[in-house]
């Protein structure tokens, strides 16, 4: 109460504030351009020199014969709606855009294409799959990527539209298309390191090797799965532009799908393989489990018969170790070597006998 009465008091006194009693003041979020890793205009196919402007990007729009490309890397919602409001962006659209983790998919919006394509990329090391994502909007003259996660495509794709101008010619469908058929080489590029891992596994589990694969065959077995997730929407949307995109793309299109699908089949037959696999070495565990217990089993019936022959000259030897006069053969000069003899003749009957019903 003494010390709350002087903070008081204090105050009281000194009225200006102190650094605890000020409000601190709030963030100031960052505008869309911290956001952006690329802004540039293609015009017949060629890029631009330079970096425009995010705030310039709505003016390029109106240039005949190009096109504006921007990228993004993981935006907030705040830094997000700025573009989104320089591009008439469709409001659902911008949801899924900001959100990571969306099924693959195509949406129509007017004349704005909206996709959402996963890249994946093998880590061998430590046989992980990881899934990055990309939602991109086509208009007629711009295409903007939002990049989630770490992937290389948007920045392979930059690269060959600057070294090959047919790439970019044919405005941000193109580029739509090449993003989807690098991200279908890396789906490509996976599968060879999944098939790797699945035949040193193999090898393992038929090869005599008798540590438990059950924890390496299930980690293998759900990145697979998370693997699938990526690809078998985005077949549905490949199909879909094959069939509706401009006639000179839809053969490109079609050859996209088709490297699509022997992915997927690929990935099928990989889940099932390794729920085959997973069985057999279970199998295997169970089958070793039970020959130990076989061993084990048969090691105590051997240490069991050897204790009833040695139990039984205990036995007598103990009652004859005892104080008494009337020991019969105490007095008789063959008294021992008979005792002695009538021991040797009851373990041998128990050892036959052992050894007759295979304990011994």
């Amino acid at each position: 109460m003494r010390a709350s009465a002087f903070r008081r008091l204090a105050r009281f006194l000194d009225p200006t504030p102190s650094a605890l009693d000020v409000p601190a003041p709030e963030e100031k979020a960052l505008p869309a351009e911290h956001a952006v890793v690329d802004c540039a205009r293609y015009v017949d196919g060629v890029r631009k020199p330079g970096r425009i402007p995010l705030r310039d990007a709505p003016r390029a729009l109106h240039e005949r014969h190009g096109f504006v490309w921007v990228g993004l890397l993981e935006p907030t919602e705040e830094q997000f709606d700025e573009v989104a409001e320089r591009f008439a962006l469709p409001p659902l659209a911008v949801a899924d855009a900001v959100r990571a983790h969306q099924r693959p998919k195509l949406d129509r919006y007017g004349d704005i294409l909206f996709a959402i394509v996963k890249p994946v990329r093998y880590v061998d090391a430590d046989e992980v799959v990881d899934v990055a994502e990309l939602a991109l909007f086509v208009g007629p003259r711009f295409v903007v990527i939002v990049r989630h996660g770490k992937t290389d495509v948007p920045a392979r794709v930059r690269a060959l539209a600057d070294s090959d101008p047919d790439v970019s010619r044919h405005g941000p469908i193109g580029v739509l298309h090449r993003v989807m058929d690098l991200t279908v080489d890396g789906y490509t590029d996976a599968i060879d390191g999944i098939d790797e891992n699945i035949d040193d596994i193999e090898s393992q589990v038929f090869g005599g090797d008798e540590n438990d694969h059950a924890e390496r065959i299930y980690k293998l077995k759900r990145e697979v799965l998370e693997f699938r997730r990526a690809v078998k929407p985005l077949a549905g949307a490949v199909a879909k532009l094959s069939d509706t995109s401009d006639e000179p793309l839809r053969p490109y299109f079609r050859d996209v799908h088709d490297h699509l699908m022997r992915v997927a089949d690929a990935i099928d037959n990989y889940d099932s393989l390794l729920t085959d696999v997973l069985q057999a070495d279970l199998a295997q565990v169970s089958v070793r489990q039970n020959r130990t217990a076989m061993r084990q089993n048969e090691d105590m019936r051997r240490i069991s018969a050897w204790a009833a022959i040695a139990l039984l000259p205990t036995a007598i030897a103990g009652l004859y170790g005892m104080n008494f006069d009337r020991i019969p053969g105490a007095h008789s000069p063959y008294g021992f070597w008979m005792v002695i003899g009538v021991l040797a003749a009851l373990c041998v009957v128990l050892w036959a006998l052992f050894r007759r019903n295979d304990w011994l």
